[in-house]
């Protein structure tokens, strides 16, 4: 049975339990159910879940995300006017889909407005700096928007699950990330936070996927797999996380990720619906004639150096 993030896993002991005392009761009085009521399906053993929606089709994937693609690029635009500034931070489990939905939504964007931000590790010097402030050397100007690929909350997950700060470095986060977050909205920066949540059956499939493709295999870490073992441990820091920096300012959004495409759609629609965007007025734009030539004379070819022709050999 797939394992979800938090508290989920109590739930999914209450119903286990709930559903063995059922099933002594039924054994003790086999005709309690009326003799024309048909036998029902076995519950699910986590019955606050609602059931899995039918995965989205290509076509209506595609037809959608297109439709979505341009209102981002509209929002790209009254961000780029206005002078905005907006982050978006995306969390979740390994493997949950947020790299592939960062990718969509930068699609159609200008790369000089919306950007990526994924940090590697931190460098010796930056270990001995306030916490934050290499994510602050991130944050956008005014006309930009700054999408995390992961973020600071890696204080609260790996970092603290793995050991790789003390308990005082991690309560001292949970304390100081509301009031970090709280100074950007205060000073008008749009910041919101996606995190993507994948069971572990679906993690577990996704891994192997990667393990098998050797386009894809450099997706696979030593710390990906580590995450395995200590599944119920994220999760932990994951409830923890929430408790402390699921406010009102800055509140946490859930993706439920197992259909990447419903994922992808929904992030974006959700992103969207929370900025009172418009579209912008475009400058009527018109291609000039071309002028004709003033007696330019193109260098000969051989005094360049060109690729080689690598597609040629492709045509039969």
């Amino acid at each position: 049975m797939a394992r979800q993030d938090g508290t989920q896993k109590d739930q999914a002991k209450d119903g286990k339990a709930r559903a063995k005392a059922d099933g002594k009761q039924a054994k003790a009085s086999p005709k309690s159910r009326p003799p024309d009521q048909p036998d029902q399906p076995d519950q699910p053993d986590q019955p606050d879940q609602p059931p899995q929606p039918p995965r989205l089709s290509r076509a209506a994937y595609e037809k959608e995300l297109f439709r979505l693609q341009g209102e981002l690029v509209k929002l790209q635009e009254w961000v780029r006017v206005e002078g905005a500034r907006m982050v978006v931070v995306f969390e979740g489990r390994d493997a949950a889909g947020k790299g592939g939905t960062i990718k969509r939504v930068t699609q159609y964007l200008n790369p000089r407005v919306a950007r990526i931000a994924a940090l590697p590790a931190p460098t010796e010097r930056e270990q001995s700096q306030w916490y934050f402030q290499r994510y602050i050397a991130q944050l956008p100007a005014a006309g930009e928007i700054v999408l995390f690929d992961r973020s600071w909350y890696n204080r609260a997950g790996v970092e603290h699950v793995m050991g790789f700060c003390t308990k005082e470095e991690y309560h001292r986060f949970l304390h100081q990330c509301p009031i970090f977050e709280r100074l950007l909205v205060e000073d008008g920066i749009l910041l919101r936070k996606y995190w993507f949540s994948v069971s572990d059956e679906e993690q577990q499939h996704r891994f192997q996927g990667r393990l098998n493709d050797p386009m894809r295999r450099w997706k696979l870490s030593p710390m990906d797999l580590e995450s395995i073992t200590r599944w119920e441990d994220y999760s932990r820091a994951k409830d923890e996380m929430f408790v402390h920096t699921d406010i009102p300012e800055a509140p946490w959004y859930v993706v439920e990720s197992a259909d990447k495409r419903r994922a992808r759609i929904n992030m974006i629609s959700h992103l969207l619906s929370t900025v009172t965007y418009h579209d912008v007025q475009q400058r009527p734009l018109t291609l000039p004639p071309r002028p004709k030539s003033q007696g330019y004379v193109r260098a000969p070819r051989d005094m360049q150096t060109y690729v080689p022709d690598h597609a040629a050999e492709l045509v039969t």
